[in-house]
């Protein structure tokens, strides 16, 4: 009898260190996000910006072009554009134009428990060629 009770209280001790959860390592740490990167005179005067600067091909303005193009990039700990990606495009030049203008913006870097860290920020921007 002592000899199953004494392996009933080894099993359970097993399985309480098996369940246990263990932060050691960091990549497993809970990560809290304090601040998202923004552009720091707020959005629509980001969605300015980028209509004031942006020069259309003619090939754009004849054809009228409009839509909606989303494009992601990452914006490092020091407010620099890095990484950018045309996820939805319109073509005819307007993608490499929006590369060009929105890399000359300067964002505010996300904050993670205190740090200034890069992160990735995904845009849908409205464009009409006129």
């Amino acid at each position: 009898m002592k000899i199953l009770l004494l392996l009933l209280v080894f099993v359970c001790l097993s399985f309480t260190s098996v369940f246990s959860q263990n932060y050691t390592d960091k990549q497993n740490m809970p990560v809290s996000t304090n601040q998202e990167p923004f552009y720091p005179k707020g959005e629509k005067e980001f969605y300015e910006f980028v209509n004031k600067n942006i020069r259309f091909s003619d090939e754009a303005k004849k054809a009228n072009l409009s839509g909606d193009a989303t494009v992601s990039f990452d914006v490092k700990a020091d407010s620099s554009i890095v990484n950018f990606m045309v996820i939805t495009g319109l073509g005819m030049g307007v993608d490499e134009e929006l590369q060009r203008v929105i890399e000359k913006a300067k964002f505010s870097p996300a904050v993670q428990n205190g740090f200034k860290v890069k992160m990735n920020m995904m845009v849908t921007l409205p464009i009409k060629a006129n």
